[in-house]
């Protein structure tokens, strides 16, 4: 029973994610270097992804293989979260962010990583 409630809690966390990069694109724009194009349909993209991960996570003969793809997406946008702490840039929903708040942010990618791969397991 736990195990289901975790995997709810973080399909949950995935949905409402993708919902913020709708109502914050402005901050999550923000989380690209300059250099980086179209920021804003890759805000959008990766809301979209959230939310088909979230809902492939909730299935049964999906839930697996969206553990593994979910758990290579967090080390892919890993990078965006490392330059936020590099670049004080705040979190999307804030003006400012303190800057050891960034730093201790990183040390939760590798738990969101365990967690998903944990509750997507058989």
């Amino acid at each position: 029973m736990g195990k289901r409630i975790a995997l709810y809690v973080f399909a949950l966390l995935f949905v409402v994610a993708g919902i913020g990069h709708f109502t914050m694109d402005d901050g999550f724009a923000r989380m690209f270097p300059e250099w980086v194009p179209f920021k804003y349909p890759l805000v959008y993209l990766t809301g979209i992804i959230e939310w088909i991960l979230a809902l492939m996570l909730l299935v049964p003969k999906t839930r697996r293989l969206a553990g593994i793809i979910t758990a290579i997406y967090l080390v892919l946008i890993f990078p965006a979260n490392i330059y936020m702490a590099i670049e004080e840039i705040p979190a999307p929903w804030d003006d400012y962010t303190n800057p050891v708040v960034l730093w201790i942010r990183l040390l939760f990618q590798p738990l969101l990583i365990w967690w998903v791969l944990v509750v997507s397991k058989k």
